[in-house]
């Protein structure tokens, strides 16, 4: 029986607002004389995406994710050592709660979670004080424990910042679900603790192929959502 459930922040819960996006990757590269093109920005993140999923030390590294963002800028167009100040800046801002909007399902479905009597917590690979993140968006009283990255020293799919995440809900990992949107870093990391996990899939759109291979390579029966408002009823079941 599940008595509580995780939950991914980053394209889980909330996404990044315009300041994140191509536009403003240009305007923090032009503060630092670096051109940039804003029309490339999704394709050099998806060019630049292994970064985070492919990393062997898990031990959480600010550097990490600075690479992962010069990446980016280096994808957009951006050359010269100015561009690795950028991307720093980039990063710092990244773990403030302004620039990103909490998706529309959330809130409710928290709520009527909630209030059915079930624990939730967070379980997210940032640098951002998770208890900011409470506050910044009206969930207070809805989250009873959070354990970040940065706090923790340690990235999912590292089985240790899971078990943390279980010991400060009290729960063993049969009574807890994880719901995120990446299959390495949630859906691996919460089922090899022996926790439920199920994995979200905002755009709608039909799986790609790798994924589909990392969801039949041992996790074919994890339950894929398009919405947050699914979860309820899945839980039922």
């Amino acid at each position: 029986m599940i008595r509580g459930v995780f939950f991914d922040v980053d394209f889980t819960l909330i996404y990044p607002g315009p300041t994140l996006q191509g536009q403003g990757y240009e305007h923090f590269c032009a503060r630092h004389g670096v051109r940039v093109d804003p029309s490339t920005f999704r394709a050099a993140v998806a060019y630049s995406a292994p970064i985070l999923d492919e990393v062997k030390a898990h031990n959480y590294d600010a550097q990490l994710f600075v690479d992962y963002t010069l990446s980016i800028i280096e994808q957009m167009g951006g050359t010269g050592p100015a561009a690795r100040d950028a991307a720093r800046e980039i990063y710092e801002e990244w773990a403030e709660c302004r620039h990103f909007f909490l998706y529309d399902d959330v809130e409710p479905v928290l709520r009527q979670l909630a209030a059915s009597g079930l624990r939730i917590g967070l379980i997210s690979n940032t640098q951002r004080p998770l208890d900011e993140f409470a506050a910044h968006f009206d969930l207070q009283g809805l989250i009873s424990a959070s354990v970040s990255s940065a706090q923790h020293g340690f990235l999912k799919p590292h089985r240790s910042i899971f078990e943390a995440a279980l010991a400060a809900l009290e729960l063993p990992p049969e009574d807890a679900m994880m719901v995120g949107d990446s299959v390495k870093h949630d859906i691996e990391g919460a089922r090899q603790v022996g926790m439920r996990a199920v994995l979200v899939r905002r755009s709608g759109a039909g799986l790609s192929s790798p994924l589909q291979r990392a969801l039949a390579d041992g996790y074919h029966d994890v339950p894929v959502i398009q919405s947050l408002a699914e979860l309820p009823a899945l839980l039922r079941g």
